[in-house]
């Protein structure tokens, strides 16, 4: 009998009462380990309505109490990073380094909120008129919710929670079903760090849980990542009802490639980065620019390096690369491989065929490497989420920027090149919200903030960094005048002198 994966309110375990539970695969085996439980409207209720009083006495805690909880949660999750990396790479099918790289920039934002005292700090003008002193603070907004995707089920949550919940709200997180026992363990560990109960809460399940989420009228703001369609979703919707929405989308990531670049130092980027996590993150390099005549070699070593890439399952410490998380998304992915020719792409490799030993029902594929891709190809026009990794030529600089800015998504990009004047132009001209320089996979650190442009991004705030803290806080100022102890009724003399 399978394990079930329920829901944590209230600072413990709550069994699912809906009947309803989904499949959690382990994706090297194919095989089903564990069942969800998937939240009713009634359950996802219950867990606001816990948060809601939660917030009646963590919103009036102390800065110095919220810090003492995230630093033992810190400590605790720097313990357990192993643990949660096993978990995370038995659902979620990615190698085990890739895991722990993962709980590592989780861990960048908890420190992030452990400093939450210097971002939180208030303005303060005095003497605006006469004795009339105008100040500046930034309160929490109450409960809160995150929806997060299969592809990160420990950092992304991260991006969120710790911040929220260091501003002085409360959160109730829906992770995804597909892997969600890193987001109950991580539960655990709050509740074990002294995190009150209620404060941070988890519900499982599908577009039930979700759509009640975002209509709920206890929930104040809702944090999104994922794919663009209901990126634009969450954020039509959760606006509609009144709430504050960030809702991350998907990309096409291009890495722009000049003639005068370290032909091997892009060649490792664009292979690192475009087939790490087996392609499954939305930094993901999906699409290389190459200028003028360094094309053919550049393809050629990105081939030779793709092809010594170790495919196999995530626990296996020679494995370089995993399988997809379900077998219907791989499907998915290898029809935009078995389609490019005839759409006008020269297929360099195919790795729609490629099968690991012993793990025959698993959800495997192998690299793929497309040249030449027209710009009208699906491969090229669509988020493909996989280890597909396409080929553009450009004639000029030009060009290639020109090519770029068209793309509808603007999340992420780089230049490879050692011409500085090059690159300012492009960290200038490019149209994305993040920008590398020699740096294909170009995720701020935790104290700057993620976030794209046009179809990655819906919404006014990027996700942690100060946006964070803004998104999590609404302002309010205060004007104040108060009499001069010198100007008291006659009669009452409080000592202070009169010359003025």
């Amino acid at each position: 009998m399978t394990n079930i994966v329920n829901h944590w309110i209230g600072g413990k375990t709550a069994e699912g009462a809906s009947g309803t539970y989904g499949p959690v695969t382990n994706p090297a085996t194919g095989e089903v380990t564990t069942r969800v439980a998937f939240a009713s409207v009634d359950e996802v209720d219950t867990a606001v309505a816990v948060a809601k009083e939660a917030y009646l006495t963590w919103g009036q805690s102390s800065l110095a109490q919220r810090t003492t909880v995230l630093f033992k949660f810190r400590a605790l999750l720097d313990a357990h990073r192993d643990e949660i990396a096993a978990l995370i790479t038995a659902e979620h099918g990615k190698v085990h380094s890739d895991a722990l790289g993962e709980v590592a920039r989780g861990l960048e934002i908890v420190d992030l909120a452990c400093g939450i005292n210097v971002q939180l700090k208030g303005e303060l003008s005095t003497e605006v008129a006469t004795r009339v002193d105008v100040s500046s603070i930034r309160q929490p907004l109450g409960v809160v919710a995150g929806i997060t995707p299969f592809n990160f089920p420990a950092m992304v949550p991260m991006w969120m929670f710790p911040l929220a919940i260091a501003c002085g709200n409360t959160f109730v997180l829906k992770p995804s079903e597909k892997d969600p026992s890193a987001a109950v363990r991580i539960a655990e560990l709050l509740t074990e760090a002294g995190l009150p109960d209620g404060v941070f809460n988890v519900v499982h399940g599908d577009k039930v849980a979700v759509d009640r989420l975002l209509e709920h009228p206890d929930v104040k703001a809702v944090s999104f990542v994922g794919s663009t369609p209901i990126a634009r979703y969450i954020h039509t919707t959760a606006s509609a009802n009144g709430k504050r929405v960030q809702a991350l989308g998907g990309a096409k990531n291009h890495m722009l490639v000049l003639p005068d670049a370290d032909l091997d130092a892009a060649a490792d980027a664009a292979v690192s980065a475009a087939y790490g996590s087996a392609g499954e993150r939305c930094m993901a390099i999906s699409a290389v620019v190459a200028v003028g005549a360094v094309g053919d070699e550049l393809v050629e070593k990105i081939r030779e390096r793709a092809e010594k890439i170790k495919i196999g399952p995530g626990d296996d410490p020679a494995s370089e690369m995993g399988p997809l998380i379900t077998k219907a998304h791989r499907d998915k992915v290898a029809s935009y491989v078995e389609g490019a020719a005839a759409e006008g792409c020269e297929v360099v490799l195919d790795g729609t065929g490629h099968r690991v030993d012993g793990h025959e029902d698993g959800h495997w594929i192998g690299i793929s490497l497309l040249d030449r891709v027209p710009t009208t190809a699906k491969a090229y026009q669509d988020e493909i989420f996989g280890p597909v990794l396409c080929v553009l030529r450009a004639d000029t600089y030009e060009e290639g920027v020109a090519l770029i800015n068209a793309s509808p998504f603007g999340n992420g990009t780089a230049i490879f090149t050692r011409d500085g004047g090059a690159a300012r132009r492009f960290q200038l001209e490019i149209e994305a919200g993040m920008v590398g320089v020699n740096v294909p996979i170009p995720v701020p650190v935790g104290y700057h903030s993620f976030g794209g442009w046009k179809d990655s991004l819906f919404g006014d705030h990027h996700i942690y960094g100060n946006d964070g803290t803004h998104f999590y806080t609404r302002g309010k100022v205060v004007t104040t005048r108060w009499p001069d102890p010198a100007d008291a009724p006659a009669g009452v003399d409080l000592g202070f002198p009169r010359n003025h």
